[in-house]
Protein backbone atom coordinates (compact mmCIF):
# COMPACT_ATOMS: atom_id res chain seq x y z
CA UNK A 1 0.00 0.00 0.00
CA UNK A 2 1.67 3.33 -1.18
CA UNK A 3 1.88 5.94 1.63
CA UNK A 4 -0.23 9.39 1.06
CA UNK A 5 1.80 12.11 0.52
CA UNK A 6 0.91 15.92 1.38
CA UNK A 7 2.68 19.19 0.29
CA UNK A 8 4.44 21.23 3.51
CA UNK A 9 4.38 24.75 3.27
CA UNK A 10 7.07 26.70 4.55
CA UNK A 11 7.38 30.49 3.34
CA UNK A 12 6.50 32.48 0.46
CA UNK A 13 8.25 35.38 -1.60
CA UNK A 14 7.67 36.65 -5.03
CA UNK A 15 8.18 34.18 -8.07
CA UNK A 16 11.01 37.18 -9.65
CA UNK A 17 12.89 37.13 -6.39
CA UNK A 18 12.61 33.53 -5.63
CA UNK A 19 16.19 31.92 -4.82
CA UNK A 20 16.99 28.34 -5.52
CA UNK A 21 17.63 26.30 -3.16
CA UNK A 22 19.74 23.12 -4.15
CA UNK A 23 20.28 20.05 -1.74
CA UNK A 24 18.44 21.96 1.13
CA UNK A 25 15.97 19.55 2.88
CA UNK A 26 13.00 20.20 4.88
CA UNK A 27 11.48 18.42 7.42
CA UNK A 28 11.52 14.62 7.75
CA UNK A 29 14.81 15.09 5.60
CA UNK A 30 12.77 15.92 1.86
CA UNK A 31 14.09 18.11 -0.36
CA UNK A 32 12.49 21.41 -0.77
CA UNK A 33 11.14 23.03 -4.18
CA UNK A 34 9.12 26.20 -5.11
CA UNK A 35 6.12 26.15 -6.48
CA UNK A 36 5.38 29.37 -8.94
CA UNK A 37 1.98 30.65 -9.43
CA UNK A 38 0.61 34.05 -9.82
CA UNK A 39 3.93 36.35 -9.54
CA UNK A 40 4.81 34.37 -6.08
CA UNK A 41 6.89 31.26 -5.04
CA UNK A 42 5.65 28.96 -2.38
CA UNK A 43 8.14 26.85 -0.69
CA UNK A 44 7.44 23.21 0.22
CA UNK A 45 8.63 20.00 0.99
CA UNK A 46 6.68 16.29 0.75
CA UNK A 47 5.63 14.21 4.18
CA UNK A 48 4.13 11.76 4.59
CA UNK A 49 0.22 11.92 6.10
CA UNK A 50 0.89 9.43 8.23
CA UNK A 51 2.81 11.27 10.31
CA UNK A 52 1.47 14.95 9.16
CA UNK A 53 -1.99 14.21 8.72
CA UNK A 54 -4.61 15.81 10.91
CA UNK A 55 -4.78 13.06 13.34
CA UNK A 56 -1.28 12.03 13.70
CA UNK A 57 -0.19 15.74 14.54
CA UNK A 58 -2.46 15.39 17.71
CA UNK A 59 -0.15 13.43 19.00
CA UNK A 60 2.86 14.32 17.72
CA UNK A 61 2.58 17.87 18.90
CA UNK A 62 2.58 16.77 22.31
CA UNK A 63 5.79 15.25 21.33
CA UNK A 64 8.96 18.08 22.24
CA UNK A 65 11.49 16.44 20.84
CA UNK A 66 9.89 15.61 17.77
CA UNK A 67 8.09 19.13 17.83
CA UNK A 68 11.64 20.85 18.33
CA UNK A 69 13.31 18.77 15.26
CA UNK A 70 10.58 19.52 13.20
CA UNK A 71 10.86 23.58 13.97
CA UNK A 72 14.54 23.67 13.63
CA UNK A 73 13.82 21.82 10.23
CA UNK A 74 10.96 24.57 9.36
CA UNK A 75 12.97 27.75 10.42
CA UNK A 76 16.13 26.31 8.34
CA UNK A 77 14.59 26.83 5.42
CA UNK A 78 12.78 30.07 6.42
CA UNK A 79 16.23 31.51 6.99
CA UNK A 80 17.80 29.90 3.69
CA UNK A 81 14.99 31.92 1.43
CA UNK A 82 15.08 34.79 3.90
CA UNK A 83 18.42 35.43 3.31
CA UNK A 84 18.07 36.01 -0.02
CA UNK A 85 14.88 37.55 -0.52
CA UNK A 86 11.83 39.29 1.45
CA UNK A 87 10.00 36.49 2.62
CA UNK A 88 6.41 35.81 4.40
CA UNK A 89 7.04 32.25 6.85
CA UNK A 90 4.00 30.39 7.10
CA UNK A 91 3.11 28.78 10.59
CA UNK A 92 4.73 25.37 11.54
CA UNK A 93 3.61 22.07 10.58
CA UNK A 94 0.91 23.73 7.54
CA UNK A 95 0.20 21.04 5.44
CA UNK A 96 -1.66 20.89 1.91
CA UNK A 97 -3.35 17.83 0.46
CA UNK A 98 -1.28 18.28 -2.82
CA UNK A 99 0.29 21.08 -4.81
CA UNK A 100 -2.86 22.25 -6.53
CA UNK A 101 -4.00 23.32 -3.18
CA UNK A 102 -1.28 25.43 -2.96
CA UNK A 103 -1.50 27.30 -5.73
CA UNK A 104 -4.86 27.55 -4.75
CA UNK A 105 -3.52 29.61 -1.85
CA UNK A 106 -1.63 31.84 -3.62
CA UNK A 107 -4.27 32.89 -6.04
CA UNK A 108 -6.81 33.38 -3.15
CA UNK A 109 -3.93 35.29 -1.12
CA UNK A 110 -2.16 36.91 -3.76
CA UNK A 111 -2.68 40.30 -2.90
CA UNK A 112 -2.06 40.00 1.27
CA UNK A 113 1.26 38.07 0.13
CA UNK A 114 2.27 41.31 -2.01
CA UNK A 115 1.80 43.61 0.42
CA UNK A 116 3.09 41.68 3.53
CA UNK A 117 5.95 41.27 1.12
CA UNK A 118 6.55 44.67 0.15
CA UNK A 119 6.25 46.06 3.72
CA UNK A 120 8.91 43.89 4.83
CA UNK A 121 11.49 44.54 2.43
CA UNK A 122 14.90 45.62 3.45
CA UNK A 123 13.62 44.99 7.10
CA UNK A 124 15.14 42.21 9.72
CA UNK A 125 12.80 41.20 12.75
CA UNK A 126 15.20 41.17 16.21
CA UNK A 127 14.40 39.69 19.30
CA UNK A 128 14.20 41.33 22.36
CA UNK A 129 14.36 39.99 25.91
CA UNK A 130 14.48 42.15 29.00
CA UNK A 131 14.79 39.67 32.65
CA UNK A 132 15.21 41.87 35.74
CA UNK A 133 16.39 40.45 39.11
CA UNK A 134 13.36 40.78 41.52
CA UNK A 135 16.56 42.09 44.04
CA UNK A 136 16.71 44.84 41.57
CA UNK A 137 13.35 45.78 41.78
CA UNK A 138 12.88 45.50 45.23
CA UNK A 139 12.28 49.13 47.26
CA UNK A 140 14.22 48.39 50.58
CA UNK A 141 12.51 46.41 53.33
CA UNK A 142 11.48 48.94 56.62
CA UNK A 143 12.72 47.01 60.11
CA UNK A 144 9.82 46.03 62.09
CA UNK A 145 9.39 46.64 66.01
CA UNK A 146 9.77 43.74 68.17
CA UNK A 147 6.25 41.63 68.78
CA UNK A 148 5.56 38.51 69.46
CA UNK A 149 7.48 35.35 67.38
CA UNK A 150 3.89 34.98 65.67
CA UNK A 151 3.46 38.64 65.31
CA UNK A 152 6.75 38.98 63.44
CA UNK A 153 6.06 36.36 61.43
CA UNK A 154 3.42 37.31 59.76
CA UNK A 155 3.64 40.26 59.89
CA UNK A 156 7.26 39.27 58.15
CA UNK A 157 5.13 37.06 55.15
CA UNK A 158 2.87 40.11 54.67
CA UNK A 159 5.94 42.59 54.29
CA UNK A 160 7.77 40.06 51.75
CA UNK A 161 4.63 39.27 49.65
CA UNK A 162 3.91 43.22 49.71
CA UNK A 163 7.50 43.75 48.78
CA UNK A 164 7.45 41.24 45.92
CA UNK A 165 4.43 42.85 44.56
CA UNK A 166 5.80 46.03 44.71
CA UNK A 167 9.08 45.22 42.84
CA UNK A 168 7.21 43.25 40.07
CA UNK A 169 4.81 46.32 39.42
CA UNK A 170 8.36 48.07 39.10
CA UNK A 171 9.84 45.90 36.77
CA UNK A 172 6.59 45.82 34.21
CA UNK A 173 7.06 49.36 34.84
CA UNK A 174 10.89 48.92 33.17
CA UNK A 175 9.99 46.83 30.77
CA UNK A 176 7.02 49.37 29.35
CA UNK A 177 9.62 51.57 29.75
CA UNK A 178 12.25 49.70 27.69
CA UNK A 179 9.63 48.70 25.10
CA UNK A 180 8.73 52.36 24.13
CA UNK A 181 12.67 52.97 23.85
CA UNK A 182 12.69 50.00 21.01
CA UNK A 183 9.69 50.86 19.48
CA UNK A 184 11.26 53.79 18.62
CA UNK A 185 13.69 52.46 16.53
CA UNK A 186 11.26 50.17 14.59
CA UNK A 187 8.76 50.78 11.85
CA UNK A 188 6.59 47.85 13.54
CA UNK A 189 6.67 46.13 17.16
CA UNK A 190 5.16 43.43 19.23
CA UNK A 191 4.98 41.65 22.21
CA UNK A 192 4.92 38.25 23.02
CA UNK A 193 4.22 36.12 26.15
CA UNK A 194 6.72 36.02 28.82
CA UNK A 195 8.40 32.47 28.49
CA UNK A 196 8.53 30.28 31.47
CA UNK A 197 12.06 29.95 33.92
CA UNK A 198 12.08 26.43 33.23
CA UNK A 199 12.14 27.46 29.70
CA UNK A 200 14.56 29.95 29.72
CA UNK A 201 16.85 28.17 32.63
CA UNK A 202 17.00 31.74 34.26
CA UNK A 203 16.32 32.20 37.46
CA UNK A 204 15.45 36.33 36.77
CA UNK A 205 12.12 37.48 36.08
CA UNK A 206 11.43 37.58 31.98
CA UNK A 207 9.12 41.22 32.01
CA UNK A 208 9.84 41.62 28.04
CA UNK A 209 9.34 38.87 25.40
CA UNK A 210 9.52 41.64 22.44
CA UNK A 211 10.15 41.30 18.76
CA UNK A 212 10.99 44.77 16.30
CA UNK A 213 11.03 45.27 12.42
CA UNK A 214 13.80 47.52 11.77
CA UNK A 215 15.28 48.49 8.78
CA UNK A 216 18.58 47.11 7.80
CA UNK A 217 20.21 50.57 7.64
CA UNK A 218 19.30 51.18 11.56
CA UNK A 219 20.58 47.95 13.10
CA UNK A 220 23.81 48.89 14.38
CA UNK A 221 21.43 51.69 16.02
CA UNK A 222 19.32 48.86 18.00
CA UNK A 223 22.62 47.90 18.66
CA UNK A 224 23.86 50.20 20.35
CA UNK A 225 20.65 50.81 22.32
CA UNK A 226 20.17 47.97 23.81
CA UNK A 227 23.69 48.42 25.64
CA UNK A 228 22.92 51.92 26.62
CA UNK A 229 19.58 49.56 28.30
CA UNK A 230 21.44 47.36 30.46
CA UNK A 231 22.46 47.93 34.15
CA UNK A 232 20.97 47.89 37.17
CA UNK A 233 19.80 44.74 37.59
CA UNK A 234 18.24 44.66 34.22
CA UNK A 235 19.85 42.30 31.59
CA UNK A 236 18.31 42.85 27.69
CA UNK A 237 18.98 39.89 25.48
CA UNK A 238 18.98 40.86 21.81
CA UNK A 239 18.73 38.45 19.07
CA UNK A 240 18.22 37.81 15.31
CA UNK A 241 18.24 38.88 12.35
CA UNK A 242 15.29 36.64 12.02
CA UNK A 243 12.73 36.29 9.42
CA UNK A 244 9.95 38.22 9.91
CA UNK A 245 7.84 36.13 11.61
CA UNK A 246 6.06 38.20 13.94
CA UNK A 247 5.13 40.70 11.35
CA UNK A 248 3.68 38.48 8.27
CA UNK A 249 0.31 38.19 7.95
CA UNK A 250 -0.58 34.44 9.54
CA UNK A 251 -1.65 32.07 6.64
CA UNK A 252 -4.26 30.18 7.17
CA UNK A 253 -4.78 26.68 5.41
CA UNK A 254 -7.58 26.25 2.88
CA UNK A 255 -11.23 24.49 4.58
CA UNK A 256 -9.90 21.35 2.62
CA UNK A 257 -6.51 21.49 3.87
CA UNK A 258 -4.89 18.29 5.94
CA UNK A 259 -3.95 19.98 8.86
CA UNK A 260 -2.90 23.44 10.34
CA UNK A 261 -0.40 24.48 13.19
CA UNK A 262 -1.22 25.57 16.51
CA UNK A 263 -1.15 29.60 17.24
CA UNK A 264 1.28 28.65 20.41
CA UNK A 265 3.65 26.11 18.56
CA UNK A 266 6.16 28.82 17.29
Amino acid sequence: MNDVVGTYLYAVALARDAPPLEGLTGVAGGPVWAISHAGLAAYVSAVSLTEFGEEPLRESLEDLDWLGETARAHHRVVEAVAEKTPTAPVRLVTVYRDEAQVRELLEQRHDDFVEVLSRIAGHDEWGVKVFVAPSAAAPAEETAAPSSPGTAYLKRRQASLQTREEAWHQAVARAERIHDTLSAVAVASCRHRAQDPQLTGREEWMVLNGAYLVDAARAQELGRLVQELRGEGVDVELTGPWAPYSFTTPVEPLESSESEARDDVL
